[in-house]
């Protein structure tokens, strides 16, 4: 069994068989000055020293312990954060968030018959209207699903074997395709009594999202769980056009596309009132369907896959909820919690400070960061609260007496720690400077007791 290593040993195995390289460019030497004449040479001529290795190390320490491990902790004193203290303690904290709501708790009861999402309703439905009047989206408008990581226990919790968290809050998510702005967004709520029984979830997810966007002459992109030729259809009486992949086993793909025997990078067209249906292979015994109601005829690419612009366009335009999934991942207020209005209202506050990054570009014209964008929004948000507190206590400082009040005798402060000096009257009888620093009033740093 091998023995404990130093630090300094730990440094010299870890660094032996690599080569790294500093702000510069340049080469960095790992040989260690043995002797003073070294570490008196300049700083153009001195290697790099092991201090500064060590400082290396610890900014990726450093990197990696940014995020805390517990919401607690973002009030301790190693790993808090100064302007969270400075805002609100950690118990009064605790205690909003324990007695959060956003409904009437005794209406809910009521409106939960008929409404699943009563617990959150009335705060949902503001939030979506201010997406769709703030901002104007592009052409492409892209619409997937988004799925919350959550535990928490509500009734349309949804279990997904595909994604990297299994367990979550499912949204029908419709974003711009450049700013990657949430125009609209819904829950899914599990079965919906109010849907017609021949309509279809997908084409009823679709018409809801884009129902604000209709008739503007946009394009839609979507994947094989939403597109349809009857959707395509509905959408063109709209004036909005379609493009979006189909599953193999639609019964909208004709018989003949099915064979698995074609070549690779061979294309096959079908046309239809108001569609067209590209079937590409890019590789044998794979074959993708891309649906468009926006192409009326399709060209190749002269290259060697010879890939259709209907393939090539959507995969431009397929990715904008997963990229702004990505986005909201990044900087997330998401916190343990097993209330799901909860876990709904963190999914909420990051959706908004995505938009509001995207708004205050557009409006400035300014390219800022996101997380400089976001530490900003922060303290603007606490701006107001901070103030309060600050007058508070310059209030209370005011009204205190100019004078002590009858009845209590100061007593020393030093003598509070180790009983050397009396003070009865106003002068300490010992000497110290910490009784001496001013005139006797309430700004001397004295503690007073009630007399005995």
């Amino acid at each position: 069994m091998e023995g404990r290593l130093n630090t300094q040993q730990a440094l010299d195995m870890i660094l032996r068989e690599v080569n790294p390289w500093d702000s510069d460019g340049e080469e960095i030497n790992l040989e260690l000055a043995l002797n003073s004449e070294s570490s008196e040479l300049s700083s153009d001529e001195e290697p790099a020293s092991q201090p500064k290795k060590r400082a290396r190390s610890g900014t990726e320490v450093t990197e990696t312990a940014k995020d805390v491990p517990s919401l607690r902790d973002c009030w301790s004193a190693n790993l808090g954060n100064p302007h969270i203290i400075g805002i609100m303690s950690r118990n009064r904290f605790q205690n909003i968030m324990q007695h959060l709501r956003f409904d009437d708790k005794f209406t809910r009861e009521d409106r939960a018959k008929t409404d699943k999402f009563a617990a959150m309703s009335d705060v949902w439905g503001s939030f979506v209207t201010n997406c769709l009047t703030l901002y104007n989206p592009g052409r492409h408008i892209t619409i997937d699903e988004q799925l919350f990581p959550s535990k928490t226990r509500c009734c349309f919790l949804q279990y997904s074997a595909t994604k990297p968290e299994k367990f979550g809050i499912k949204f029908w998510v419709a974003c711009d395709l450049k700013s990657k702005y949430i125009c609209n967004v819904l829950p899914y709520l599990g079965k919906d009594s109010s849907r017609p029984s021949g309509e279809r979830l997908s084409e009823t997810v679709v018409m809801r999202l884009m129902e604000p966007f209709l008739d503007k002459g946009r394009n839609v992109t979507t994947d094989n769980f939403f597109t349809s030729l009857s959707l395509a259809q509905q959408l063109l009486e709209r004036k909005t056009t379609i493009l979006g992949t189909l599953n193999k086993i639609c019964r909208e793909i004709p018989q003949s596309t099915r064979r698995m025997d074609r070549n690779e990078y061979n294309t096959q067209l079908f046309s239809t009132t108001g569609a067209t249906l590209t079937v590409y292979t890019p590789k044998r015994k794979k074959a993708v369907y891309i649906l468009s109601s926006m192409h009326n005829f399709v060209q190749t690419e002269d290259t060697t896959k010879r890939k259709p612009n209907t393939v090539t366009l959507y995969n431009t335009t397929k990715r904008g909820v997963d990229v702004m999934d990505q986005m909201v991942r990044e900087y997330s207020v998401r916190s343990g919690t097993r209330r799901w209005p909860i876990a709904v209202f963190y999914n909420m506050i990051d959706m908004a400070a995505l938009n509001a990054h995207v708004l205050y570009q557009a409006c400035t014209g300014k390219q800022e960061r996101r997380v400089d964008f976001l530490v900003e929004l922060a303290r603007e948000l606490a701006h107001c609260h901070v103030d309060a507190k600050k007058g508070q206590k310059e209030e209370m400082l005011r009204k205190q007496p100019s004078t002590l009040s009858p009845g209590k005798r100061p007593l020393c402060q030093v003598k509070h720690q180790n009983g050397s000096c009396e003070r009865a009257s106003g002068r300490c009888t010992e000497g110290h400077a910490a009784c001496s620093l001013l005139p006797f009033s309430n700004t001397h740093r004295f503690v007073l007791f009630a007399a005995a």
